[in-house]
């Protein structure tokens, strides 16, 4: 292989190197969980690729032979052990079948604090009990894309870490910066004498147009979980309650896509 990439030949599906990769629908659960090492997992060409360039201490790497070929020139460099076998080799140790052929494990770095996020931010998205992996995920994925710099995580919400949601993520919540709220929905009122224009998300009819507020210079984004929204006490600490307007007979949408349109209509991106 090109790129002074060595990789290790491992066929037998029990080898104790593998164990990083050992049976991930428990392995990935945080470490206070039981079953749980609370490690990083990335699957398939594209999510590892965005692994390998974040600031996440890369472990290990196991894939077939071809999927680790395309990534020789991003493993070019990297210390961890990369690990080749079989398709079905692979799908031994994890416990399922896997047909993106590669996978990479990586630590959990020191954690950002929620002044972290917001030092050099203009645009961020708050959480509030967004429980949903794959909601989740999505969400990480649109922020990146619609130029949100951060998220912060209130009460209710599911680990953005979750093998599902980097998944989901695309990779993109290796990237984007995101930190707990720990005391809410106090935080609110700290995030506005910070500088932010908090909008509370809601369909509710009284709601301003999210677009109305496209020419604020920082602004946060609060949205609730899927279903029940947000609660009272979120929308009583932000600025104001906005909404999308949409067609009759249809009340809301979901919560990722709600984001997106909204971060669209606040021009945050490019």
């Amino acid at each position: 292989m090109g790129d002074h990439v060595r990789v290790i030949e491992v066929p037998e599906p029990a080898d104790p190197r593998l164990n990083d990769f050992r049976d991930l629908t428990t392995a990935d659960r945080r470490p206070d969980r039981p079953g749980g090492r609370g490690l990083v997992i990335a699957e398939g060409v594209v999510v590892v690729r965005r692994l390998l360039a974040s600031r996440y201490p890369l472990r290990a790497v196991l894939g077939v032979p071809r999927r680790i070929e395309e990534l020789a020139g991003d493993l070019a460099g990297h210390s961890a052990p990369v690990y080749a076998t079989s398709a079905e080799a692979m799908s031994t140790v994890v416990g399922f079948h896997l047909n993106r052929g590669v996978l990479a494990v990586a630590d959990r770095p020191t954690a950002w604090t929620a002044a972290d996020v917001v030092a050099r931010a203009r645009r961020v998205l708050v959480l509030e009990g967004v429980g949903d992996h794959e909601n989740l995920g999505s969400l990480f994925r649109n922020a990146a894309a619609l130029g949100i710099d951060g998220v912060l995580l209130g009460p209710g919400c599911a680990d953005p870490l979750y093998r599902r949601s980097v998944r989901v993520s695309m990779g993109h919540v290796l990237a984007v910066p995101f930190a707990q709220l720990p005391d809410w929905p106090a935080d609110l009122t700290w995030l506005r004498d910070s500088g932010f224009r908090v909008l509370a998300m809601t369909p509710a009819e009284h709601a301003r147009p999210v677009s109305d507020f496209a020419g604020e210079p920082k602004v946060a984004v609060l949205l609730g979980s899927e279903g029940p929204g947000l609660t009272p006490e979120a929308i009583a600490g932000s600025d104001a309650a906005v909404r999308i307007p949409m067609a009759g007979g249809v009340d809301s949408l979901n919560v990722a896509t709600a984001g997106a349109v909204a971060f669209y209509a606040l021009g945050s991106f490019g």
